[in-house]
């Protein structure tokens, strides 16, 4: 199944899951965004379209503020991208995990904040398998959404 979701610049799109939720952004403009890995860092060159997708192994409005913030800090504040190495013991005590670039494969099988490669994200459960691609303007996700939102970014 595929499903395009239109969006502007100045919204949030959130996918809702049974247990977590993501976040969605438009980067807005071309930029650098700076990956520190344990091996050194990685640069990446977003484009205006590029998303920037924000996860929470949780639900509520706690969370959602937290997933705006995160968004905004790695958008409009460019804050370099840390990546944990696997046997860090912060990895089993995020809240929070994102993504950044043209597409997002959703898996909650991996270590959250250990993938330097950023076409994937750890996600709840009910969101996992779902593949999200950039689009002018928005989004196309592979795989069954059940629900989502969007607000004011």
């Amino acid at each position: 199944m595929t499903t395009e979701i239109k969006f502007h610049d100045d919204e949030i799109l959130f996918l809702l899951g049974e247990s977590g939720m993501v976040g969605i952004v438009k980067a807005g403009e071309e930029k650098m965004l700076f990956l520190e890995t344990p091996e050194g860092e990685i640069v990446q060159y977003l484009e205006a379209d590029d998303l920037i997708a924000v996860s929470s192994f949780y639900l509520g409005e706690k969370y959602e503020k937290g997933i705006r913030a995160m968004a905004y800090l790695t958008r409009d504040i460019e804050a370099p991208i840390i990546i944990l190495p696997k046997d860090n013991s912060a990895s089993k005590r995020l809240k929070l995990v994102f993504s950044v670039g043209e597409s997002v494969r959703l898996d909650c099988g991996i270590i959250p904040g250990t993938h330097p490669e950023q076409d994937i994200l750890c996600s709840c459960d009910s969101l996992s398998g779902l593949i999200i691609k950039k689009s002018k303007d928005g989004v196309i996700i592979e795989g069954e959404l059940k629900n989502y939102k969007i607000e004011p970014f």
